[in-house]
């Protein structure tokens, strides 16, 4: 099965472009909707179209914990050069490892030198 992602428009659509170059199917939110859309729209247009949302906005976390949301996955970047070749591969071979988990609906957070992966929905313990 395919791993489709729509890119938030906190992100440059450059990352678009790199992931389609790594073989992933990638568009950037302003090639699909409003770009002034919130963000909970992007996440039901995500849930509907079967995309996972990458961003690097921590508010699309939050949505997912105070909603106990079950989908869409979310891979938030967390970096000091966003568009820097290394932390787009790091996505890249994070994407490839969890592709599983991905499907399954998962909140993935990714720095330049590890990932933390929350199962959806999230639950406060």
């Amino acid at each position: 099965m395919t791993l489709r992602f729509v890119i938030d428009m906190n992100l440059s659509p450059a990352w678009a472009r790199h992931l389609r170059k790594l073989g992933f199917e990638a568009l950037h939110w302003s090639e699909a909707g409003d770009p002034k859309a919130t963000d909970k729209s992007i996440m039901e247009w995500a849930l509907q179209n079967d995309s996972i949302v990458m961003t690097n906005d921590m508010d699309f976390a939050t949505i997912l914990a105070c909603t106990f949301a079950t989908g869409p996955s979310v891979i938030q970047i967390r970096a000091v050069d966003l568009l820097a070749m290394s932390i787009v591969m790091i996505v890249a071979d994070v994407i490839r490892r969890h592709k599983k988990e991905l499907h399954q609906g998962v909140l993935i957070v990714i720095d330049e030198r590890n990932e933390r992966i929350r199962i959806l929905p999230i639950r406060q313990e």
